[in-house]
């Protein structure tokens, strides 16, 4: 078993390289799959599932690329009752391999009550999960008989917890989150903590929820992401974050972000981002995040009975203080990138009042992050289209300064945010990219500031030499 692989069985992410290499995905990954998770396995494949519009069964999918798993078949390895428990409202399933067998955690309601929504557990043996022999392994039993959800797994310190929401009995809420250890894969053992109420303005609309908790754990803490308020256009991920080390089983071990880190975004046209998951690239260097949204903000009717939240993936970055930066929902289609400087790897190019310049510690991440698209103006060149603008282009003006511009549909401008990316100048295993109207110039910086300009001295090269993150 490789480090990595066994990292990714303990519920754990290898730290990614200082300079993690860009990822390359499209958007949206599978339609009309929600509440996606994907665990990549020791086996080499990436294992797929979510809840279907149809609430009736859990499905998985396999494949060796996360984009694969866009195309894969579809196995249906359990579906609901025709009778009593476990007969409705089959929803979030995870898949996690524990001990040598597989287990699905997932949420049913019941035939005569739909809405008597509580956890349970499936028992998978075999090597491939979309042929093993499945169990049902029952109800997992919390202290209340009551609404129940979005059960997930993870390893601290050599001790496997289970997190999940529910409903607390005299807290005037919808679900709440809770931590216990787990004595078995069905079984948690020992208290019960709470570890937070949503009572935030971000948390409270529509409903009043906290759910789908999830756990990454990296430079020294772990980070729970959870889903937030009504399932339309309000839902957003927040998080809880602790010290690794410390008792988890505490509630003040936990601290609560004071906002949403992951919430709709109108320019890039994607509403209700949520109930995610975390995996690693193919790689292994990159964290990636796993998500539903949907791409219209206003849905008729119950958002529950709303077929078309469709999982998503995009890289996770990670701030200079070690605390994850999700960004925000990226446009559909290709993933963008950054570009860090060569010769000031603490730099990335990003857009400050439109101006294309180097700085440090992006927190807005998405000022840095560019789609490689194919070129406004054709001919083999690509241009860098902006993640947050969309429609917005890096562009050399006429005096050679480099600016994150409207397209104005003219063929100059066409002509002025189009390059050839060429080999890094540099370094060859970096990129560099060469002004297709005016051949000899390179995009490159000066003072942290970007040009368009023909390379000289013994630093233009490094200058004009940049490395896709």
């Amino acid at each position: 078993m490789t480090a990595l692989c066994a990292l990714a069985a303990a519920g754990l992410h290898a730290p990614a390289a200082s300079a993690a290499p860009a990822v390359n995905y499209t958007n949206p990954l599978v339609n009309q799959r929600a509440d996606a998770q994907i665990h990549k396995h020791t086996d080499g494949y990436y294992y797929f599932t979510a809840t279907v519009p149809e609430y009736d069964r859990i499905i998985l999918r396999r494949a060796t690329t996360l984009q694969g798993l866009s195309s894969a078949s579809e196995t249906v390895i359990w579906r609901k009752h025709t009778s009593g428990i476990m007969g409705a409202h089959i929803w979030a399933p995870e898949i996690h391999f524990i001990d040598g067998k597989w287990y699905i955690y997932f949420a049913a309601g019941a035939t005569n009550d739909v809405w008597a929504i509580r956890m349970y557990v499936l028992e998978g043996t075999g090597a491939n999960p979309l042929t093993a022999s499945w169990a049902e392994k029952g109800q997992i039993t919390t202290p209340w008989q009551t609404f129940s959800l979005d059960a997930s797994t993870f390893v601290a310190g050599g001790v496997r917890y289970l997190i999940w929401a529910q409903a607390e009995p005299g807290i005037a809420t919808n679900t709440n989150l809770y931590i216990a250890r787990l004595a078995n894969p069905w079984t948690i053992t020992g208290a019960t903590t709470r570890l937070t109420v949503p009572t935030l303005a971000w948390e409270t609309r529509g409903y009043k929820v906290a759910e789908g908790p999830t756990v990454i754990q990296r430079n020294g803490k772990l980070f729970m992401t959870y889903s937030a308020s009504a399932t339309d256009a309000n839902y957003c991920l927040g998080m809880l974050t602790a010290t690794a080390g410390s008792n988890l089983l505490s509630a003040s071990s936990w601290t609560k972000s004071p906002n949403p880190v992951f919430a709709s975004n109108s320019a890039t046209g994607q509403w209700g981002p949520g109930h995610n998951s975390f995996t690693v690239s193919e790689d292994g260097a990159s964290d990636i995040l796993v998500y539903h949204d949907r791409n219209y903000r206003d849905i008729s009717g119950d958002p529950l009975n709303d077929p078309n939240r469709r999982t998503r993936l995009q890289k996770l970055y990670w701030n200079a203080d070690g605390t994850p930066n999700f960004g925000i929902p990226v446009p559909d289609g290709a993933t963008p990138v950054r570009l860090k400087s060569y010769n000031f790897p603490d730099r990335f190019v990003r857009h400050w009042e439109y101006r294309a310049r180097l700085d440090t510690n992006v927190t807005n991440l998405a000022d840095s992050q560019f789609r490689i698209v194919t070129g406004l103006n054709g001919g083999g060149s690509v241009s860098l289209e902006s993640t947050n603008f969309p429609g917005y282009y890096l562009r050399q003006r006429s005096n050679g300064e480099a600016w994150v511009d409207r397209n104005d549909g003219s063929a100059a401008f066409r002509a002025d945010a189009s390059f050839f990316k060429r080999a890094g100048l540099a370094s060859s295993s970096a990129v560099s990219f060469e002004s297709q109207s005016y051949p000899g110039r390179y995009l490159r910086h000066s003072n942290y500031l970007l040009y368009v300009q023909t390379v000289t001295g013994t630093a233009g090269p490094a200058d004009a030499t940049f490395v896709l993150e």
